[in-house]
């Protein structure tokens, strides 16, 4: 097994290595990796469904979309992202556990006892330290989880904090747990770059695990791929399956009701009703909208205004 140490930070770059190895390389691997302020939403969601969309613009956080299904994570500078890639013969060989079990027992080997849930995550003391997902191409499998070290707990409850009801859709939703970090549970404290040493080191003492670093080309491929791929709007939030947006408001003493028919990240229809605007101006902005993207600039190029209260509303 090839062990990687992934030095690269950036969200997009580091999802799209995690491609580019399940792809093209033979070899089974290993991978470390991290990358800063980001929610990464599994391939089947709707994005802006599982954010706290003005607290997510507001705080400049990343939004990033992975290749494998699941729920919704957040990486920031206190997560620890893992990845095994596998060859395997055949589906039945495929469980979270082949691949959460490596994990429980180094975090055994620090006086930690993990277990596992019924929904692929990592517990400890019944506290959410792991989310899970997989990908399988052809006779590999790409395993990956996160780890909460020693994250922002906060940060993370607010960038997907969501309000029900506003998007219906047939996307995969996520399951909210209570969540906490695995340094509070350790007996002798150590430093995050520790950490990610440890479990290196732990998988580079089995038999047959060598390190790797990936080269000058790898990295140009990759680069490419997560320009062309995961960074586009297309991927990151056209991707989400058609939806119906609704919300009702009062701003300034007035009511605004809006239904949005989105498809592809593109408004297909929007009705307006209330008595914010004049039945003028919601045709007009009904109009104007329709072919138009879900997305705040989009929106506040065709309502000409600076208001967040406003704007926020159709989020």
């Amino acid at each position: 097994m090839l062990c990687i140490n992934l030095k690269n930070t950036n969200p997009f770059f580091c999802l799209a290595a995690e491609e580019y190895l399940l792809k093209n390389f033979s070899e089974d691997i290993f991978m470390l990796w991290r990358s800063e302020n980001t929610v990464v939403v599994g391939k089947h969601q709707n994005a802006l469904a599982e954010i706290n969309y003005p607290y997510v613009r507001e705080k400049n956080i990343t939004v990033a979309r992975r290749i494998s299904g699941g729920g919704t994570v957040v990486h920031d500078n206190g997560n620890v992202n893992f990845t095994f890639i596998k060859n395997v013969k055949s589906p039945a060989e495929i469980s979270f556990k082949l691949f959460t079990e490596p994990v429980v027992e180094a975090l055994a080997k620090l006086g930690i006892k993990a277990t596992t849930s019924g929904r692929n995550d990592l517990l400890i003391e019944d506290l959410k330290i792991s989310g899970n997902a997989e990908h399988v191409y052809k006779n590999r499998v790409l395993h990956h989880g996160t780890l909460l070290f020693d994250s922002d707990l906060n940060n993370l409850g607010k960038a997907i904090k969501v309000v029900p009801g506003k998007y219906e859709s047939k996307a995969v939703q996520s399951n909210r747990s209570k969540v906490a970090n695995i340094s509070g549970f350790l007996k002798n404290k150590m430093k995050i770059q520790e950490f990610i040493h440890f479990l290196l080191d732990v998988q580079l003492r089995k038999d047959g695990n060598t390190k790797f670093s990936l080269n000058d080309l790898d990295s140009e491929i990759i680069q490419k791929l997560a320009f062309e791929k995961f960074e586009t709007w297309d991927w990151r939030w056209g991707y989400s399956p058609k939806y119906t947006f609704k919300n009702k408001v009062e701003i300034e003493g007035k009511i605004l009701q809006i239904k949005l028919n989105v498809k592809k990240g593109i408004i297909e229809k929007c009705i307006l009703s209330g008595t914010y605007f004049t039945e003028e101006e919601r045709i007009l902005i009904s109009q104007n909208l329709s072919g138009k993207k879900h997305t705040f600039e989009d929106l506040q190029n065709i309502l000409q205004t600076d208001s967040r209260e406003l704007l926020y509303s159709f989020f």
